[in-house]
């Protein structure tokens, strides 16, 4: 009895240790929380001069200054876009998470649209952006796009209000 009892308490640990969230991406959730400026985006990698529309949702300019939260607790957030004659102002909801794909590889902001009653309204379909650098204070994110079937890197570079 007490060795099927000892078994079982094992199992349950290695189950419960392999859903679990590492540590490090434990850290960066922490570090999400909050309210952020983006204050900046720009691109890398190629040459020219960039427009274009980030998240399926709005040009690139509408989104320079927009305040973006992170809830860790419950995993939702939100950015806010002032309106503009070129921006559709408003909140755009997400459920966000860390992940940190296979080694070799920095860790990533994943995130979907949802409603305000946390819905999902993208059928499922998300994004990801490369953690660059997070802290207290400052962040910056990632994303490798393809532009005429060349390599572009969007940069997202935020500030913590």
């Amino acid at each position: 009895m007490v060795k099927q009892t000892f078994f079982l308490l094992m199992l349950a640990g290695i189950l419960f240790s392999s859903c679990s969230v590492s540590k490090s991406a434990r850290t960066q959730r922490n570090l999400f929380s909050g309210s952020w400026t983006l204050d900046n985006i720009s691109y890398e990698n190629n040459t020219g001069n960039f427009k274009s529309t980030i998240f399926g949702d709005a040009e690139d300019i509408c989104f320079e200054g927009s305040d973006w939260f992170f809830r860790d607790n419950n995993s939702t957030g939100r950015y806010t876009i002032s309106q503009s004659s070129l921006c559709q102002g408003g909140d755009r909801f997400f459920r966000w998470s860390v992940v940190e794909p296979a080694q070799n590889y920095s860790s990533q902001l994943q995130f979907k649209f949802i409603d305000e009653n946390r819905k999902d309204i993208s059928g499922g379909l998300g994004y990801r952006l490369n953690i660059s650098s997070i802290n207290e204070q400052n962040m910056t994110l990632r994303s490798n796009v393809s532009v005429e079937g060349q390599p572009v890197t969007i940069v997202y570079q935020f500030t913590k209000k």
